[in-house]
């Protein structure tokens, strides 16, 4: 899924630019380098990530160790232009961001390269952010946020956004069945710890219910954000940076970490890449604290090394995922169950919306 970004803070984005600086964050494990710089592509999100991934992990990586990063917008779902890759031995680029969902279908394929590195080397980053063939570097997550000021009795889990007598007012609900069913659930009173494998049909007797006070049904993180600036609705689901942009904006509004379900993005290297040892020197560089500390300046994303907290303020660790107030109230979803079942739940969930 991709998601969206808040808007750039006051506070400047943490310096790491500096060659001593930069020097210093790769030497315990930027070694054996060859003299000879290497141009490496970087396939990101696009938009706001470029700027900030380049303050924080692009510029610092080619200060510390004399190769370049060249960085380019991925499509939305890289995965046939991963295989297509490989398969012809035409590498357009040496790494690229993806979600667990797009990692485990590459994996599964055998699509990706080892990183060259293991959670024993980065012990504080998150033990779901790495895998053999993963680092993950920021956490997203799925949480609702809610008008304060039209909604005067403030709802606290998903229990209360389905309660519309207790808590009156428009509501919006995503255009599909991933995250919607868990909400649903939860709503029910399954408990979050024990969500998976999903009850398909008790989460269809619950949204039968909320089905006539749904406004709007979004289908993409951009609406989320105006459905909130605009007062189109009072309360709604969405991804932590979008509706963080609406507030940083200035709408009136509060986000709800309770019951909330993240996910986590990160780099993945295409099997057989020619430049796959300065790749490999890139992706563990983008695991140090300081660099993803940086990132969270101009993305509201979480940090998947939680030593990053020690140098991200008090003010803005408030609305990052995985600050440790946050992070203690959700709960990761489980691409497992949706890689087998998102084609006949996403069947049956259409055509509810259709009756």
């Amino acid at each position: 899924m991709t998601t969206g970004t808040t808007k750039p803070t006051r506070r400047t984005l943490l310096q790491l630019a500096g060659g001593a600086a930069a020097g210093a964050l790769a030497a315990p494990y930027l070694t054996g380098i060859a003299r000879a710089a290497t141009q490496i592509t970087v396939a990101d999100p696009g938009g706001p990530f470029g700027p900030a991934f380049r303050k924080a992990f692009y510029d610092p990586f080619e200060k510390a160790t004399g190769n370049k990063v060249v960085n380019v917008a991925r499509e939305a779902e890289p995965t046939a232009q991963f295989k297509a890759m490989v398969e012809t031995k035409s590498y357009t680029w040496d790494v690229c961001t993806l979600t667990l969902s797009a990692r485990d279908i590459l994996k599964t394929q055998g699509l990706l390269d080892p990183i060259g590195f293991a959670h024993a080397d980065v012990p504080r980053l998150m033990p779901q952010a790495i895998s053999p063939e993963f680092m993950g570097t920021d956490v997203y997550s799925t949480i609702f946020a809610y008008r304060t000021d039209r909604v005067k009795n403030a709802p606290a889990s998903w229990a209360d956004f389905f309660n519309v007598e207790k808590f009156p007012g428009r509501r919006a609900l995503r255009k599909n069945p991933i995250d919607t069913i868990e909400q649903a659930l939860l709503a029910d009173g399954v408990p979050l710890d024990k969500l998976y494998p999903l009850d398909i049909d008790r989460a269809f007797k619950v949204l039968d219910k909320i089905k006539p006070h749904v406004a709007v049904w979004w289908t993409g993180g951009a609406q989320s954000t105006q459905l909130l600036q605009s007062g189109e609705v009072d309360m709604l689901p969405g991804w932590n940076a979008r509706l963080q942009a609406a507030i940083d904006g200035g709408t009136p509004a509060r986000i709800v970490w309770n019951q909330g379900l993240y996910s986590i993005e990160g780099w993945g290297l295409p099997k057989g890449g020619p430049k796959a040892d300065v790749a490999r020197q890139f992706v563990r560089f983008c695991s140090d604290p300081k660099a993803q500390a940086a990132f969270t300046e101009a993305l509201a994303y979480g940090p998947t090394n939680l030593d990053a907290y020690q140098t991200i303020s008090p003010e803005r660790a408030k609305v990052l995922p995985t600050s440790p107030e946050n992070l203690k109230q959700m709960a990761i979803a489980n691409e497992d169950w949706w890689s087998a079942n998102r084609s006949k739940v996403t069947e049956r969930f259409n055509s509810w919306l259709l009756t």
